[in-house]
């Protein structure tokens, strides 16, 4: 059973991790946009927005 504590760990870090780049790229995106006007920029922020809910949706389903 140690070993899959041990996955089950790693699964979460690269959750976490995953995260915080949609995070980034999201507020990139998002910055861009709002400088530039750029449609394309607002279409990969919600794209990166979607991504995060996901990954935020899969660290609860690994957490209950």
């Amino acid at each position: 059973m140690v070993i899959g504590r041990r996955l089950m760990k790693v699964d979460e870090d690269e959750t976490d991790d995953l995260l915080e780049v949609q995070r980034r790229r999201e507020e990139a995106e998002r910055r861009l946009a709002e400088e530039t006007g750029e449609h394309a920029a607002i279409r990969r922020a919600d794209k990166h927005a979607y991504l995060r809910e996901k990954l935020q949706e899969r660290e609860k389903s690994e957490d209950g």
